[in-house]
């Protein structure tokens, strides 16, 4: 009687206990890849909330100049919303970030802007690390419509 095993069963085992740990590691890789964009991403969305208070859309008397802001660095929008000074805590978490919002049908005609009855503007949030020899920006956007009140 035989006891044991052969080499061919040993070799599929370990083959098969290869693949199951190949592919824990990578879903490890992959959960940390996620968890870093969440953070910046909820960052994000707290830049949007900041370059809605410093440029409020309520405000705008004159689209053709108030609808469109370039890209302003979040330190910038901080100052248009209060005089106290950032955190360092709060410096660190909004390195980096800017936030623009462009009107994207503002240069149609009166004709087309009368019929459509509104703006369509994008708000835009920029990030991204430049360091370590390579740019990677990111960007979250959304766009929304707006008429100015009578």
């Amino acid at each position: 009687m035989r006891r044991g095993f052969t080499l061919i069963e040993v070799l599929i085992a370990s083959l098969i206990l290869g693949v199951g740990l190949a592919g824990i590691l990578v879903s490890m890789s992959q959960a940390q890849r996620l968890m870093l964009s969440a953070g910046g991403l909820e960052t994000a969305q707290e830049v949007m909330d900041l370059g809605e208070m410093a440029y409020p859309l309520e405000l705008v008397e004159d689209p053709d100049k108030d609808l469109e802001v370039r890209e302003t660095k979040v330190e910038d929008l901080w100052d248009r919303i209060t005089d106290e000074r950032m955190s360092d805590e709060q410096e660190e978490k909004f390195h980096g970030f800017t936030w623009e919002r462009e009107c994207l049908n503002l240069k149609d005609s009166e004709d087309e802007l009368k019929r459509m009855g509104c703006y369509i503007l994008r708000v835009t949030v920029t990030w991204g690390d430049r360091g370590k020899g390579r740019n990677r920006k990111q960007q979250e956007s959304y766009v929304t419509l707006w008429r100015k009140s009578e």
